[in-house]
């Protein structure tokens, strides 16, 4: 037995880019100058993952204006924003230590992605000796962007959720296409639906349901042989060192969470105080046939948010641990989320995104590690049985 071990998606983006990225917005450089400082750090990022031997790379999203929006602008700040889209959009997340992230308000019919993922996928396979990944917007994520409330005269909210869902397919399609041997989808939306906030509204319209729903009507455009490589991941954000809905009871999401039919789930976990429940709750709540696909549980055994490096011996643990309630050929070893989901990101905890950089390749290798331990300690419980 070989626990699979895949990282989230986002690797901090170093000084120097995020520099490139505001002196782009300034007008200060050109598109094709920030293109080239974007490229020089996905090659350094692909470089950094195969040193330490992930299995499966991709370029850390250092070309993505963030996990959420690079389908839709080219910076945070808006540059390339497309015409039917408007700054002023509904926040995604208000962060604990204060800090949140917006999102665009879409003003006008269609709605189409300015840019697909595979873009990236079509660049890292060229440089990449190894596998390539590629994390992708959900549909749900895109859904917050039509008005809470009433319609946009001309462009029905159906109408939209359509164009919503034809694009997210052909997203994944595209990526596939390209090169691509993993699509993940990220629905860190999944547990701020149940924080009911009072200064983001649409926390508390109980969306969580219409978020699932809406998510399975793109799965059920794959094929369950398609669906095996097609994941979802969750945790309570990742941004700047802090998160969005930790404090949101687990559970909430995650007896509904499998309800989707992905073929896998990166489940954040290692930031939990009660990692045992978390394991539990997943074996308890995943599908051996979903639709078709058993769902394989990658428990997130690193966290992001903090620069003290985990041992392998402790993500050997977790795993043992995990194992108790998770059968083992669907169990799989992944970190809490992405490193640095947004593109401007100082990680103030680490001390800078340069450092952090470093940190994160060193977590990643302790993951491995600790990955094939606790695979060598099953493979000798089941020969022993």
């Amino acid at each position: 037995m070989s626990i699979p071990t895949e990282h989230v998606g986002s690797l901090p983006r170093p000084m120097k880019l995020q520099q490139a990225y505001a002196a782009y917005d300034e007008g200060k450089i050109t598109w094709t100058e920030l293109q080239a400082e974007q490229d020089e750090a996905a090659a350094d990022s692909i470089r950094r993952l195969e040193e330490v031997g992930a299995p499966v790379v991709n370029d850390g999203e250092q070309r993505e204006s963030s996990f959420a929006t690079y389908n839709l602008t080219q910076t945070l700040a808006g540059t390339g924003l497309a015409p039917n889209l408007a700054p002023d959009g509904q926040f995604f997340a208000i962060f604990d230590d204060g800090h949140d992230r917006q999102l665009p308000r879409i003003t006008a019919g269609p709605f189409r992605y300015q840019t697909y993922a595979s873009e990236f996928v079509e660049k890292n396979v060229e440089i990449a000796k190894r596998p390539v990944k590629q994390a992708v917007i959900s549909p749900s994520m895109m859904m917050l962007l039509y008005p809470l409330d009433g319609e946009i005269p001309g462009y029905s909210r159906e109408r939209f959720l359509d164009d919503v869902i034809d694009e997210a397919e052909k997203d994944i399609r595209k990526c596939f296409a390209a090169g691509a041997v993993r699509v993940s989808v990220d629905f860190t939306e999944g547990r701020l639906a149940n924080k009911n906030d009072a200064r983001n509204p649409w926390t508390g319209r109980n969306m969580l349901q219409d978020f699932i729903d809406l998510n399975n009507r793109l799965f059920d455009r794959f094929t369950a042989d398609e669906r095996r490589d097609i994941g979802i991941h969750t945790c309570p954000g990742g941004d700047c060192d802090s998160v969005h809905s930790k404090e949101v009871p687990y559970e909430l999401l995650l007896e509904h969470m499998f309800d989707m039919n992905a073929g896998y789930f990166l489940i954040q976990c290692a930031s939990e105080e009660d990692r045992e429940n978390v394991y539990r709750l997943c074996g308890k709540y995943s599908r051996d046939d979903a639709d078709g696909v058993p769902q394989v549980c990658f428990m997130g055994v690193i966290n992001p948010l903090t620069p003290d490096v985990e041992t392998a011996e402790q993500v050997e643990q977790e795993l043992l641990a995990a194992a108790k309630y998770i059968p083992g050929e669907r169990l799989g070893a992944t970190d809490d989320c992405g490193f640095s989901p947004f593109s401007s990101d100082v990680k103030p905890q680490h001390g800078s995104p340069d450092l952090a950089r470093d940190i994160a390749m060193d977590k990643i290798a302790a993951r491995l590690e600790g990955a094939r331990r606790a695979s060598t300690v099953l493979d000798s419980r089941l020969a022993r049985a």
